[in-house]
Order: C-alpha cells, then structure tokens, then sequence
C-alpha cells in the first residue's frame, strides 16, 4: 500500500509526535538526519522545534506521508530559501523514510511528491539539499533526478575520525 502525503498538514501532537519517533527510529537504524544513534525522540525534539519555529513564521513548509494506519511514515521539510537574489529555489531538508518502510518506493514517492510540492509554489525553480557522503544517498538522490553540484570534503564530523563529505545537490523542476 503507498503512502498518503500532504503538505502543510494540521499541525496536532500526533504529527509532532510521529516526526519525533520517526526521526529517532530513521537515526537509530543509520540514517544520515542530523544525530548519530543511539538518540531518543527526546534527543531530537529540539531540532523539531526549530523546524516548527520556521514553519510557524512562513519559512517552511512540512510534507508527510501517512502509512495506511495513518502513523507519520515520511517527512520532508521544504525551506524557502530567504536571500532576495535566490528566492527562486529552496531547500528539501530532513527527508525520512520509517526503516519498515524503505526499500518499496517510498523514498522516491517521497522526492516526486516534494518536487510536486515545490512547482505548485510560485516562483520555485529548484530544490537545493545536502547529505552526507559515503552513505549512498546521494546516489539515490542521483536517481530521483538530483545533480551533484558541490561537495566539500570532510565537512561532516561523525565520529572522531570519521569525517564525511557535505555533497550538494540540485534538482532543476523546469
């Protein structure tokens, strides 16, 4: 069964709830979202609320996708970007998928209904995201559409030791 999403969703306890469980199960299961595991959705709370805080003042906007028990399965946080000479693109960031529900498309579904999202927006030519290299997500953001554009090497600190790349990639919607 595929995933519902929506954009800019009713904002209730069970949504911030469910981003908050999801983030802590996507970063427990190894995925690149801002926390190396082990986290509880208490560690994630704060970086929710600056997400909620910039949502609340019209900066960004929320896509979730809700699995066929109506639990948050999928996020997307599309940020417009705020510098007048590049008002024309803005950012996709946190992008999760619930690890139950990985390798059956979803991910995709997530990206085309994020891209879907973004042309309905007026003036948006583009989507602008990072993520962090030797994970492979940004060859899945390759197949999903997106370019590489930039990468700097060593921008991300793991772990002492384990340093990653920053990778930047674009995904023109004309």
């Amino acid at each position: 069964m595929a995933l519902t999403f929506e954009l800019d969703p009713k904002f209730d306890r069970s949504v911030r709830d469910g981003i908050a469980t999801l983030w802590a199960d996507v970063s427990n299961a190894g995925g690149a979202v801002g926390f190396v595991p082990p986290v509880t959705d208490q560690d994630v709370r704060p970086e929710l609320v600056k997400h909620l805080v910039a949502m609340a003042e019209g900066r960004t906007r929320l896509l979730v996708g809700h699995d066929e028990d109506g639990t948050v399965a999928a996020t997307a946080f599309l940020a417009h970007n705020t510098h007048r000479l590049m008002s024309h693109w803005l950012w996709i960031y946190t992008v999760m998928v619930h690890p139950r529900h990985q390798g059956r498309g979803y991910g995709r579904d997530l990206m085309a209904a994020a891209a879907d999202a973004a042309r309905a927006l007026d003036g948006i030519e583009a989507i602008r995201l990072t993520c962090r290299g030797g994970t492979g997500a940004d060859r899945f953001y390759a197949a999903c559409g997106y370019k590489e554009v930039g990468r700097v090497p060593g921008a991300i600190r793991v772990a002492e030791g384990d340093d990653r790349d920053d990778v930047v990639m674009l995904l023109p919607l004309g």
